[in-house]
């Protein structure tokens, strides 16, 4: 079983792992890339979605109301994303 300071540690430890792996990729493929400001936008996504995450954890007690809302945070940051990227829904903050 995980400490509370290990599940802190993975919360926060995911988004930078992605991140690094997009600045890698960014910096060995020629078919992806990322300005500086599309990595300041992930990272605000992803850590702020730690955040809640980590906020959620802490201070909802019933495991179902976690589940459920970890699933809504989850589902907003795909939604948000996969708008930025490619405009699912046409709004104008939508990608190419």
């Amino acid at each position: 079983m995980m400490t509370q300071k290990q599940k802190t540690t993975f919360i926060y430890a995911t988004p930078a792992v992605v991140l690094s792996i997009l600045f890698i990729i960014d910096g060995i493929s020629k078919d992806f890339y990322w300005s500086s400001r599309d990595f300041g936008i992930a990272a605000f996504l992803l850590f702020g979605t730690a955040i809640l995450i980590d906020v959620i954890r802490r201070i909802v007690k019933g495991t179902m109301y976690k589940i459920l809302a970890f699933s809504v945070i989850m589902l907003l940051l795909i939604l948000v994303w996969a708008e930025l990227a490619v405009g699912i829904f046409g709004t104008s903050i939508a990608g190419n």
